[in-house]
């Protein structure tokens, strides 16, 4: 699967490392995601946890050829939200 990723136009490098977050792990938890759903303007959210421990939220489109995803952000996954996912996910 090909994965690309926005990039900031200040500083060239992918947008996700402005969240602290490596494109590794974006890719850890595209490829084994805890959950993945619909969200809005056709784009779609993964939660998972990459091999660290660390829990995350990528939004992501898939690419129109269908070959791969085009990654818009991501961010830790924490508080309320992180809850409900360890929740969801243990049923």
């Amino acid at each position: 699967m090909l994965i690309r990723f926005y990039n900031n136009p200040e500083t060239d490098c992918p947008h996700v490392e402005d969240h602290g977050i490596t494109t590794r792990e974006c890719v850890e938890v595209l490829e084994r995601p805890g959950q993945d759903f619909a969200s809005g303007s056709g784009a779609r959210t993964a939660l998972g946890q990459t091999r660290s421990g660390r829990y995350l939220t990528v939004i992501y489109k898939e690419d129109e050829a269908g070959d791969g995803v085009f990654v818009i952000t991501a961010y830790p996954l924490t508080g309320k939200a992180l809850k409900a996912f360890r929740r969801r996910t243990k049923r």
